[in-house]
């Protein structure tokens, strides 16, 4: 049933999404060189590497870590990637990984390749068997705030309470979230 509601949801929304999606891209590729897409080497179930999209929104010499660790994530946007990343439009290339089976709308989100703590744990946890999604349980109680164990205790309680109707309820609260701009980092 998930798998039925991710094509379905996910082509419906890539049909209304297609004018502003052409849009940003060309505000993407006017306001900065490079591509109009970045695409970044995730984790995804059973810790499966995959290429996930993104609209640009970091200059192309930004180093690949999460963007916390950079020492001056600021410096790093492009002219519009702040908007981008505060309005979480430059994540609507991701509808093409749900529609094509790579990820759901709700899990735990992808790990970069890289961020070998978090995978670990989610693997010790059981976490790793989950499909990942473009908004998840962490998601919509601290986003990019949380500390990793943090994070990683409530990909396991969305483990243990995943259902389809839990996933429309986190739905619901990641687009008031997104609406107020909750825990988003520049």
């Amino acid at each position: 049933m998930k798998r039925l509601f991710d094509v379905l949801l996910s082509f419906v929304l890539l049909i209304f999404a297609a004018l502003p999606m052409i849009m940003i891209a060309v505000l993407v590729k006017l306001t900065s060189k490079g591509p109009v897409l970045y695409w970044s080497d995730r984790v995804g179930r059973y810790n499966k590497i995959f290429h996930m999209p993104k609209f640009r929104s970091m200059k192309v010499d930004t180093p690949a870590v999460a963007t916390h660790l950079l020492q001056d994530p600021k410096a790093a946007l492009t002219p519009i990637g702040d908007f981008l990343r505060k309005s979480s439009l430059d994540e609507l290339p991701q509808l093409w990984c749900v529609l094509t089976g790579k990820m759901s709308f709700v899990g735990p989100r992808p790990a970069l390749y890289n961020q070998d703590d978090l995978i670990a744990l989610r693997t010790e946890k059981g976490v790793h068997v989950l499909p990942v999604g473009l908004t998840g349980w962490a998601q919509v109680n601290g986003r990019d705030e949380l500390p990793i164990p943090q994070k990683v205790a409530l990909d396991v309680e969305y483990l243990q309470r995943h259902s389809l109707g839990f996933d429309i309820y986190i739905l619901w609260l990641t687009f008031i979230r997104v609406l107020r701009r909750d825990g988003v980092s520049h």
